[in-house]
């Protein structure tokens, strides 16, 4: 990812889009990360990914057997009490 100024920003906004279509750009004020500029298509990308919900039916055979096998860690082991409570 480039970083830029805010003030390289206003002087090259052209040069800094163009840029923008091929990865994300940080901009920064201050010297501190304060906007990333990226490509629609990118935003729209990693809305999808964000909203993404996947049913039991679209897992596959080896995500449901790795599922199985999973082991929770022990930090988490009071959760399955949740199970049990009707």
């Amino acid at each position: 990812m480039t970083n830029v100024t805010i003030t390289q920003l206003q002087r090259h906004i052209g040069d800094i889009q163009e840029l923008a279509l091929k990865e994300p750009v940080c901009i920064t004020r201050n010297g501190r990360e304060k906007y990333i500029l990226l490509s629609a298509e990118e935003y729209r990308r990693l809305k999808r990914r964000d909203r993404q919900v996947l049913g039991v039916e679209d897992l596959s055979e080896d995500d449901v057997r790795d599922i199985a096998a999973a082991n929770v860690p022990e930090e988490y082991a009071y959760l399955n009490e949740l199970l049990n409570e009707e």
